[in-house]
């Protein structure tokens, strides 16, 4: 079998921009590939997700924070100034896009389609023919032209969802995969810099997976065996990445 990443995050902010990543890859999966309506799911989540909050100004000064960080990588012996400039100028491409960008989900809303379906969507089995008759015929649309619908519904929210995935790749690179053993599969660690993200690298031969907890400070992860559902007693082989 293949290793398994496991990622927990540590704050708030950062379990929210997971969640917008997640859907951002869905996004792109439905896009590519005719999903016929499970194309909605994603698209219904992210206008939620984003209408509930305002990420903009979190993500606007995570950029500012890794665009300074960057720049003092420069002053660093044996740093690819080549490749660390490309990542300052995406960054500050990714905030160019995002100040320019208006509300996001204000063109959505606007969609009567749209609109229509979101009422009913939640309903269970509500994607039948008499329940949603406009679905039904968009469904019988050539797919080209319901795939450059779906790039159409998703087009505004593409500035923010490229800023958080840029972001999060930043963050999962601040830190390295390093080995590590959980004694009867308990493994227990403090940090003396504020971490945001765990991540665990594990194969998948062990037959279990790990639950993580934790505050910026300490963290501790616990292994479960699939097979009986219980914390094993099993010394587990990972590896381990404390991203700041």
């Amino acid at each position: 079998m293949t290793n398994l990443i496991y990622e927990q995050p540590l704050n708030e902010k950062t379990r929210s921009y997971l969640r917008l990543e997640h859907l951002a890859a869905h996004i792109k999966q439905v896009t590519e590939s005719d999903h016929q309506h499970h194309c909605f799911e994603p698209i219904f989540s992210l206008a939620d997700l984003t209408e509930r909050c305002d990420f903009s100004s979190d993500v606007l000064k995570d950029i500012d924070k890794q665009v300074l960080l960057l720049d003092k990588w420069q002053a660093f012996p044996h740093v690819d100034t080549e490749q660390v400039c490309a990542l300052i100028k995406e960054l500050t491409q990714a905030k160019a896009q995002l100040y320019s960008s208006g509300r996001l989900g204000a063109k959505l809303k606007q969609d009567k389609f749209i609109s229509a379906l979101k009422h009913r969507f939640s309903m269970p089995g509500a994607c039948c023919s008499f329940d949603l008759p406009q679905l039904h015929y968009w469904l019988s649309l050539p797919w080209q032209q319901r795939q450059q619908d779906i790039i159409n519904w998703t087009e505004e929210f593409q500035p923010l969802l490229k800023a958080i995935t840029l972001i999060l790749k930043l963050i999962r690179d601040s830190s390295e995969f390093i080995n590590a053993s959980a004694n009867a599969g308990f493994y227990q660690a403090n940090a003396d810099k504020a971490l945001s993200l765990i991540r665990v690298r594990i194969n998948a031969d062990q037959a279990c997976y790990p639950t993580i907890s934790g505050s910026r400070n300490r963290y501790a992860i616990h292994f479960v065996d699939f097979d009986r559902q219980k914390h094993t007693d099993k010394q587990i082989t990972f590896s381990l990445a404390a991203c700041e």
